[in-house]
């Protein structure tokens, strides 16, 4: 019977009790049919002290399970708990993948020792993957798959798969491969167990698969399997060698990663490496200070453009009233466009080809949007002005400043938005960069001037 864990923290209260009491055996009885990605829960929320005792009473193979499924924090934690024979057991049953990103989050010394405790194939396999560029689809492949040859038949391919898939990442696709390793194509299980016993996988093969290199980002990986809707796909080297293959769980952390990196610049932060409330408070101001400092010198040319205007502001300080209206709606327009087209750009939905299509939809958007914004900013001077007698004799035109000043704000707040990405993306940059804060900064400068410069046409005579 498989045991859920909720989150009321009552097995995290069980287990401690339990510890303190010192009854090991009924620890292990309460945890042998607990899931491990549930147990991975229960430890985040254990005590370090617990926690190092309860993974020690754990049976092997459940250990290793739930070593993979914890934080890095954790498992740094079980680490340093552990005799040299049990973190090496543990590394050892890990799969290559997995172990992987746990030694490349740590020191170099440390990633040193514990290459050390591995078993001599495994330590061939672990330096070989952490050889390849951080960031790139080598650091994410596992080598425990199964392969099998054209000539072979079915038959022979599937008693292959029962002695040899026992160590296989997953068995649901089998990739065939020829002189050198070369990778000739893949084939679902399904494929195997559909057709006569004797039919050579050569006749089964149609040359349509789908691989990544070793060497390529791993957002390359993300967009394939979004693509191309497999469980699993081989990874080759540069000369098409089969040398791994990636699992969709592994591109799925990837995935949230880079959601979370681009989540976290699109608000003005750089990008925190760890959980929120992880990571050290001078890491956090660190991570915010720079952008803060960005902004806070980008605003300053707010500060001077409005000084450009100082006539206009004194003769009428009623311009200054609507100020804040106008470039915070193009700060808005700017934002919205921006997280639109940054989005688009992580899924693969546009490129930097597509920037006059996305310029075309974004000028009827702002015209449209600025429009509607105008509208109720003409509506409003009207109704203060006919109800409280504000604004003089001359609020139609202020009122039709406002709306035209809208219209401009807008329509360059959505241009800005949505084509600073691709502008950042063609100087091989991150288009998340073009944060929000980033996006209502140069968008309120040159609001500044339009209002303005509006104004000043539509006014003077009248209010100026």
């Amino acid at each position: 019977m498989t045991v859920l864990v909720t989150n009321d923290g009552s097995l995290v209260g069980e287990l401690e009790r339990l510890v303190a009491d010192r009854r090991f055996e009924e620890v292990r009885a309460r945890l042998v049919d607990v899931p491990p990605q549930d147990l991975a829960v229960v430890f985040r929320d254990l005590d370090h002290d617990v926690e190092a005792v309860v993974f020690r009473l754990l049976p092997r193979g459940l250990a290793r399970s739930t070593f993979e499924y914890l934080d890095f924090d954790d498992q740094e934690v079980l680490l340093k708990s552990m005799a040299d024979k049990d973190v090496g057991d543990v590394l050892n049953d890990m799969s290559p993948d997995d172990r992987t990103a746990l030694l490349e989050e740590l020191p170099g010394t440390v990633t040193k020792r514990l290459l050390n405790l591995l078993e001599p194939d495994q330590r061939v396999v672990a330096t070989r993957l952490l050889g390849y560029p951080e960031e790139s689809i080598g650091r994410l492949m596992t080598p425990d798959y199964v392969a099998v040859k054209p000539h072979w038949t079915v038959a022979r391919s599937l008693d292959h798969v029962r002695v040899f898939g026992k160590d296989s990442e997953t068995l649901n696709v089998v990739y065939v491969t020829g002189p050198g390793g070369l990778l000739v194509d893949d084939l679902r299980m399904r494929e195997l167990l559909l057709v006569d016993p004797e039919t050579l996988i050569s006749e089964l093969l149609d040359d349509r698969f789908v691989s990544l290199k070793a060497s390529d980002d791993q957002e390359v990986a993300v967009s394939a399997f979004a693509h191309h809707d497999r469980s699993a796909l081989p990874v080759t080297d540069s000369d098409g060698v089969l040398v791994g293959i990636v699992t969709v769980d592994d591109v799925l952390d990837v995935a949230q990663e880079e959601a979370t990196e681009d989540i976290h610049m699109l608000g003005g932060v750089a990008a925190l490496e760890e959980p929120y409330l992880r990571i050290s408070l001078s890491k956090v101001i660190r991570k915010r200070a720079f952008w803060l400092v960005l902004l806070f010198l980008g605003q300053t040319l707010t500060a001077t453009a409005m000084g450009f205007f100082e006539t206009e502001i004194a003769s009428a300080v009623v311009l200054a009233l609507f100020l804040p209206l106008i470039i915070s709606s193009g700060g808005n327009s700017g934002s919205q466009a921006a997280a639109l087209v940054t989005r688009a750009m992580a899924l693969g939905e546009v490129t930097v080809k597509d920037w006059w299509v996305i310029a075309k939809r974004e000028l009827a958007a702002g015209l449209v949007l600025g429009g509607m914004l105008g509208g109720l900013g003409f509506l409003r001077v009207a109704i203060w002005a006919l109800a409280f007698d504000a604004y003089g004799p001359a609020w139609p035109l202020i009122g039709l400043t406002v709306l035209l000043s809208l219209v401009g704000v807008v329509l360059w707040g959505s241009l800005t938005g949505s084509l600073l990405p691709i502008v950042l993306k063609r100087l091989g940059a991150d288009p998340a960069a073009s944060s929000t804060p980033f996006v209502a900064t140069i968008v309120d400068v040159v609001g500044i001037v339009i209002f303005f410069v509006l104004a000043k046409l539509v006014l003077t005579g009248t209010v100026l």
